[in-house]
């Protein structure tokens, strides 16, 4: 898998976090017979209860290794456990929120493909197309979304993994869609992830791109989404956290609220994800 370093300019060739296994679970014919009960809820909540426990400390330092993560970007502690690891949070300064009012930014470390909303509500996601109204589970009026983009948000398993509010204002609604947990990679791709996966579903005003709609999808052994029971927010606000597994935000804006940097925009048109990082400028207002 290759990604774009909008920093370096440079791509850089990636390996999905348990490859191996997730390519028997997805492509073996045994191991789509397991991949139902992988993908089960429950499965999801037995893993994070494992990771939960005080053992799962010992896993941490082979993890960090593995995947050469900067401990320097966090807060200096002792984890009790994998699952206390994994939701750990980011030292002051750590990550540079882009204030400026018209600074369209990243709500998490990620890695983003930019999609366009075509007339029909509808949009092509690695290869499997989708409406708005899946996305949002046929429960909220998406018809201002014509013509708009579907912002989504990959967070791997050594990302941070704790997401911000884009910008400031209310929230309209909130609300959980229950569902499978599939793996957000592209070894998933003959399902329609973001229709069938667990997801929670927020309508959001926003002071300077209006209405907004971010979902935070979960994943293959993702434990829970975890987000705060909030009515108002600012800009660069923790909105809340997934904990363990490799999960996706995503983000629909309306035509003409925001311009995406061409950078990335280029990459999306190759299929090629950029690396962006919590509160990084990634377009403006119209």
């Amino acid at each position: 898998m290759k990604i774009y370093d909008r920093h370096s300019g440079e791509y850089i060739e990636t390996t999905q976090y348990g490859q191996g296994k997730l390519l028997f679970l997805y492509n073996n014919p045994f191991g789509r017979i397991l991949l139902k009960l992988a993908i089960n809820p429950a499965t999801s909540r037995f893993y994070g209860w494992l990771k939960s426990r005080p053992s799962s400390a010992k896993d941490i330092p082979d993890f960090i290794a593995e995947h050469n993560i900067d401990m320097s970007d966090y807060v200096d502690r002792t984890y009790n456990s994998f699952s206390d690891f994994f939701t750990r949070h980011l030292r002051e300064g750590a990550r540079k929120i882009d204030m400026a009012a018209d600074a369209l930014v990243s709500p998490a470390d990620s890695k983003l493909l930019v999609y366009s909303v075509d007339d029909d509500l509808k949009m092509n996601i690695k290869g499997s197309l989708y409406t708005v109204n899946e996305l949002v589970d046929n429960r909220t009026d998406v018809s201002c979304y014509r013509g708009g983009y579907a912002l989504v948000f990959r967070l791997c398993m050594d990302d941070y993994h704790r997401y911000c509010f884009i910008d400031k204002g209310m929230v309209v609604s909130s609300y959980k869609v229950k569902g499978k947990l599939h793996t957000v990679s592209s070894i998933s791709k003959d399902y329609k992830i973001y229709k069938e996966n667990a997801r929670a579903v927020n309508v959001l005003n926003t002071v300077n791109f209006g209405e907004i709609i971010q979902i935070e999808v979960g994943a293959l052994l993702v434990g829970s989404i975890v987000n705060r029971e909030i009515n108002s927010f600012g800009k660069g606000d923790e909105k809340g956290y997934f904990e363990p597994g490799g999960s996706t935000v995503i983000i629909l804006l309306r035509n003409e609220s925001a311009l995406i940097d061409e950078d990335i925009l280029e990459q999306s048109s190759l299929g090629i994800e950029t690396v962006v990082k919590y509160g990084e400028r990634i377009g403006s207002k119209c």
